[in-house]
């Protein structure tokens, strides 16, 4: 047998693409095709039935040319055997698709966790404001069914919650991704008490500690009452008898969810009644990296005006009471709540939690809400740039939410 035409690994390595597609022999007619592109392809050509036919045996180097010489002699072996290698390799893939298929219709998966998914959704979304249910699909969509939708929810386990979750939270969606766990936790439960699941389903999220593995914060946290105790606590704040700084301090500290330092170290100068804004200098934030736009809403600038004839004259929207050259005490807050009844319940700094609970679940964007709590984390660039970001939409929430404060503490109760 002559080998000097018979091809070799480094032949089809050197093999280079020419003006037109040309053909490198090896044996029994097996050859690799060159194209002008730069793409080799094995290629048989025989006879079968009087007519001359060329099968393709796959692309190098992925089939390397012991494999192409392999597939080859396989054809060889069922043309010597009157098979028309071409019909027969067709007739195979239809054969394969034609099991797949029979197996998937006698054997059904069951019931997904996205079907699962769908079905809770429909029940937890009546009564929920639209736009708030909109984005909680959307969420559950691309942060979980995406990812495990397709598996049973017995599948499911406590490190794929795990991973998913951490995921959320990798991207600086820490509170998306706590949201997440507890639908999560939600959907499981609903399946078993509506005879969905298996009452032995183990729920992979029941056990799993938000703090155990999602991102530490870096804030502490801080007692705040539920919703439904908002509007009894804001009578109690309307109806406080101590001095008009502290009560006004409480309400202020409702209507901007500021950090407690921040409201009570303001300064008048940071105040612009006529724009209806309060910018805190970066030095006073926590995160001293950037200032902070507040827009002020009617109900807001009435108690800075209010607050101006007490205090106006000594630069400080809230100075000691000792007549030193310092501010409120935080510990004034915490004590007028506790005379109220709050002690180690709530906290001035608790309406942070309950306006960022509020606000989601009425559908205000996101990143609007975390911008407005100054929790979003930027370099330099970004935060000068996010200075003043979004403030229309912001100003318009934060009407919204002391139209709501308005409205709740007129109210007996609340449902989120």
């Amino acid at each position: 047998m002559r080998t000097d035409i018979e091809l070799s690994n480094l032949k089809c390595q050197k093999a280079r693409p020419k003006s037109k597609p040309y053909r490198v022999a090896d044996r029994g007619g097996l050859a690799l095709l060159v194209t002008p592109e730069g793409g080799k392809l094995w290629r048989w050509r025989y006879r079968f039935a009087g007519k001359m036919k060329q099968m393709a045996l796959g692309k190098y180097p992925d089939v390397p040319l012991a494999e192409a010489r392999l597939r080859h002699a396989q054809a060889r072996q069922l043309l010597a055997n009157g098979i028309d290698p071409m019909a027969f390799r067709k007739e195979t893939k239809e054969q394969k698709k034609i099991e797949l298929a029979e197996a998937a219709v006698e054997q059904p998966r069951g019931l997904t966790f996205e079907a699962l998914t769908r079905k809770w959704f429909v029940w937890w979304e009546k009564n929920r404001n639209a736009k708030y249910a909109k984005n909680v699909l959307a969420r559950l969509e691309g942060d979980i069914i995406a990812k495990v939708g397709t598996k049973l929810p017995e599948e499911i386990t406590r490190m794929d919650v795990v991973t998913l979750i951490k995921a959320v939270d990798a991207r600086g969606a820490r509170d998306i991704a706590k949201r997440n766990l507890q639908f999560i936790r939600q959907i499981y439960d609903w399946g078993m008490d509506n005879g969905l699941l298996d009452q032995n389903t183990v729920n992979p999220a029941a056990s799993i500690r938000p703090t155990s593995i999602l991102s530490k914060v870096t804030e502490e946290h801080f007692a705040s009452i539920p919703v439904e105790e908002v509007p009894e606590l804001l009578r109690k704040m309307r109806d406080y008898d101590g001095t008009a700084l502290t009560r006004i301090a409480m309400e202020l500290l409702g209507l901007t969810f500021l950090r407690t330092a921040e409201l009570i170290g303001g300064l008048w100068p940071e105040i612009d009644l006529d724009e209806r804004v309060w910018r805190i200098p970066k030095e006073r934030m926590k995160i001293k990296t950037r200032p902070h736009i507040v827009p002020l809403s009617i109900q807001s600038i009435t108690l800075l005006e209010r607050l101006h004839a007490i205090t106006g004259d000594s630069g400080r929207l809230f100075p000691s009471a000792t007549g030193e050259d310092g501010v409120m005490s935080n510990n004034t807050i915490l004590m007028a709540l506790g005379r109220m009844g709050y002690k180690h319940r709530m906290t001035g700094h608790g309406w942070r939690s309950i306006a960022s609970t509020y606000l989601h679940e009425r559908g205000f964007e996101h990143e609007h809400i975390e911008l407005q709590l100054a929790h979003t984390k930027q370099d330099k660039v970004s935060g000068a740039y996010n200075y003043a970001r979004y403030l229309e939409p912001r100003a318009n929430m934060m009407q919204a939410w002391a139209d709501a404060l308005d409205q709740l503490r007129e109210q007996r109760s609340v449902t989120s």
